[in-house]
């Protein structure tokens, strides 16, 4: 079952979707019209990925003898999951994050990690059933999911602040927010987190924040773009590839704040596999955590602009409450 918080923050970074679009047909950038970068990809570095012979022999025997890993993924959800940049929508013209990451882990096990779009709210009952064997889509490590999955956890993401590029007016932590207009999208975890802000603020003897709440995230971000507020709370893998994006990142910077590397409140996403194999989520584990070692899950992320995100070592099921 697919929780409210869950589904709430995947509403919430689809905006990007808007904004760059938006940004696009309006002079949302100061200085002229937005543009918004072709959607990245680290093909390069995933094509240089050798196989493991002994991980590969780990594999359950029905996905060595298969050669594949059906994997499920909600398309569009930038910059996790994307169509590439010439329109198409089918399953052989994906992008993104976790398609270049789950390609990397099929190379180094000697496999095909074949994703199929698949609407978010469905993955888990379609992997339940035996449609799939795993999902990678961004999905929220929780303990109510772990009940019918397991999860090889690969990045920790919360809220993350979007500033004008440069960061003029100094945001540099959430208490930097004190006396500031501060864009958020309404009924949203990021909302709610400014919200709770503000008790910084008067612990601090400090002027309040002054929230504006917007329908969606692009409004938000064209708030910010126009100098209406002074930053923009988002998603952090949200934040970090709109900065890296927009205007060929020449618009927004993010916020990077060494306490929280991985945003505020973050919580862990994983790799959700199927509980019929646990051999799977064992080999999952490795090869991803021997990406880890030799830096190429480091500079996939680096290429969505959403390095801080990252993890030092994989884990299976994180998630503890």
């Amino acid at each position: 079952m697919v929780t409210l918080s869950a589904e709430r923050r995947r509403g919430m970074s689809l905006g990007i979707v808007a904004c760059t679009t938006a940004l696009s047909a309006t002079a949302c950038a100061t200085g002229g019209q937005a543009t918004q970068a072709p959607p990245p990809s680290a093909a390069a570095v995933v094509d240089r990925v050798k196989k493991d012979p002994a991980l590969h022999a780990e594999l359950p025997a029905v996905i060595q003898q298969a050669g594949v890993v059906r994997v499920a993924s909600d398309v569009p959800y930038p910059p996790f999951e994307m169509f590439t940049a010439d329109g198409a929508s089918g399953a052989g013209s994906l992008t993104g994050l976790d398609y270049d990451l789950g390609r990397a882990i099929g190379k180094r096990l000697g496999v095909r990690f074949a994703f199929t779009p698949h609407k978010f709210d469905g993955i888990v009952p379609a992997i339940h059933a035996g449609k799939y064997d795993a999902a990678m889509s961004a999905m929220t490590d929780t303990r109510e999911r772990q009940r019918v999955l397991d999860f090889v956890d690969y990045s920790l993401s919360g809220t993350g602040l979007l500033v004008r590029q440069g960061n003029p007016t100094r945001i540099r932590e959430l208490k930097d927010l004190c006396g500031r207009k501060v864009a958020a999208q309404a009924a949203t975890n990021q909302a709610a987190l400014i919200r709770k802000s503000q008790s910084l603020c008067t612990t601090a003897h400090r002027a309040p924040i002054e929230l504006l709440t917007y329908p969606k995230d692009s409004d938000a971000q064209l708030a910010l773009s126009s100098r209406k507020v002074d930053a923009s709370a988002v998603t952090k893998p949200a934040a970090g590839y709109i900065a890296k994006t927009v205007n060929r990142g020449t618009t927004f910077d993010l916020v990077e704040d060494p306490r929280a590397p991985g945003g505020y409140d973050a919580t862990p996403n994983g790799i959700a596999v199927t509980k019929k194999l646990p051999a799977l989520t064992r080999v999952l584990r490795k090869a991803l955590q021997s990406l880890i070692d030799d830096g190429t899950y480091t500079h996939i992320l680096d290429t969505y602009g959403v390095g801080s995100i990252g993890l030092r070592q994989a884990t299976i099921n994180a998630a503890k409450d």
